[in-house]
């Protein structure tokens, strides 16, 4: 390949910034120039999303600053809206507004995933997902302004509203976050003279039969058992038919009022994709070959929850690798080297990995963990989450911020202030000028 070969990747999450961090290490000098597109100049390490939310760890360190790690690369901030392969082209529509066309001669689709949606009478309204640091530090400041709201009213209906917390959608996102916040709500009740713990309802919604699909059905059922133990309601086999105001019909009949309600209903790929050209499967993601290249276009790459991949290490032809982190991360070393062996022309390796298993926090010092099939529960499974996830976590830098957050919690306990007013910011100011004066219009001498 000639030394000003373009290699453009779309996304700069998991796929796209640990494809751009093992390319600018493994490139020979001069051998091709990387481009990383995406909406957002950070990649978000998502599973400490609900310890950032419950204040264990500082928001800012669950966040990779791309331009600081990927130095040899070019980071783009913008939003890719179409991709042609015949022009070899991706159209841009920058952070400014202008939109332009980038050519490529090697592409990697990695736009990641969405919060899958449903038509329910409401969602729009009432909703919030749990996918970016931003919706993290929403719904830590709410929860924590709706306590400050509830200790001040005197109807007790409001107070029973605000301090009701829905989650919808027992994954990994969903159960983690419902622990960590609840979690924390708790903790900070003891600073409230007239809330008591008792006084909080958290309550999870799942359509299925069982929660934490990715973990066996006994796991999926003591998970249970210790969210019911710290008394979390939980709804199976039940969906939400409404939530119209904050009111919330279950198909089950059940009916109550909240204020809060997070949508972790599953992820479907990222839309963008519809505006390609790009094989699509009945799911809308990018149909690939076991060596992460696209059908029909061997220097086009594709991986994590946007991508469909054969997934070799089962017996069934059809099968697909899940989307997941421990999956993301390891297609993206293989597509790096693949990548590589691409603009040289060797052969390219199929991706093959087993499911090692999981883990997840069911709040402070609880967890659930599997592990090539040993089952761990209590602390052992909590400290095997954190190990496991700081482990994956880029840069050192990263990784120390994390651990010292986690040193100053223990020694210092939880922080439980709720900066609410970052979320209207101009709100005081805007009360301090008042209204703006009306100017009427200048009169006309003449006709008067």
């Amino acid at each position: 390949m000639a030394r000003d070969t373009r290699i453009v990747i779309v996304g700069g999450g998991y796929v796209g910034m640990y494809t751009a961090l093992r390319l600018q290490r493994k490139l020979a000098a001069n051998e091709a120039s990387v481009t990383v597109i995406d909406p957002q100049a950070n990649m978000t390490y998502q599973p400490f999303l609900p310890e950032a939310a419950a204040g264990s760890i500082e928001p800012r360190h669950v966040v990779v600053p791309l331009r600081k790690v990927l130095r040899k690369c070019h980071v783009l901030t913008g939003r890719v809206t179409g991709i042609s392969r015949e022009r070899r082209e991706v159209t841009v529509e920058a952070a400014a507004g202008h939109v332009s066309q980038i050519g490529y001669d090697v592409l990697v689709v990695a736009p990641g995933s969405v919060a899958r949606t449903l038509p329910i009478p409401g969602l729009a309204e009432q909703g919030i997902a749990f996918k970016n640091v931003a919706e993290a530090i929403y719904l830590r400041n709410h929860v924590l302004s709706h306590m400050d709201e509830a200790a001040s009213t005197i109807n007790p209906e409001l107070r029973r509203k605000l301090l009701t917390f829905l989650v919808v959608g027992g994954g990994y996102a969903g159960v983690e976050a419902l622990a960590e916040l609840a979690d924390m709500s708790r903790y900070a009740s003891r600073y409230y003279e007239n809330i008591d713990e008792t006084d909080l309802r958290w309550v999870l919604v799942e359509a299925s039969g069982r929660i934490m699909p990715e973990v066996s059905p006994p796991m999926g059922k003591y998970t249970v058992k210790q969210l019911l133990k710290a008394r979390i309601e939980v709804y199976l086999d039940t969906r939400v038919k409404s939530m119209t105001g904050g009111h919330v019909v279950l198909d089950d009949g059940t009916e109550f009022d909240t204020d809060t309600i997070v949508w972790t209903a599953g992820v479907k790929p990222n839309p963008m994709l519809a505006e390609t050209d790009l094989p699509l499967d009945d799911k809308g993601r990018v149909i690939c070959s076991a060596s992460l290249q696209v059908d029909g276009s061997p220097e086009i790459f594709s991986a994590g929850d946007c991508a469909s991949v054969p997934d070799l290490t089962k017996d069934d032809p059809d099968a697909k690798t899940s989307p997941s982190a421990q999956h993301a991360v390891r297609q993206a070393a293989q597509l790096a080297d693949n990548v590589i062996a691409h603009l040289r022309s060797k052969p390219v390796t199929p991706y093959k990995h087993k499911h090692v298993g999981s883990v997840a926090s069911l709040g402070l010092y609880k967890g659930a963990a599997e592990v090539y099939g040993i089952k761990l529960k209590g602390p052992l499974a909590w400290f095997m989450h954190r190990t496991y996830h700081l482990s994956r976590m880029p840069t050192f830098n990263r990784k120390f911020r994390i651990v010292s957050d986690w040193t100053q919690a223990l020694l210092f306990r939880r922080e439980v202030v709720s900066l609410e007013q970052i979320h209207e910011p101009k709100k005081e100011f805007s009360r301090v000028i008042g209204p703006t004066p009306r100017l009427d219009p200048p009169v006309d001498k003449k006709q008067a």
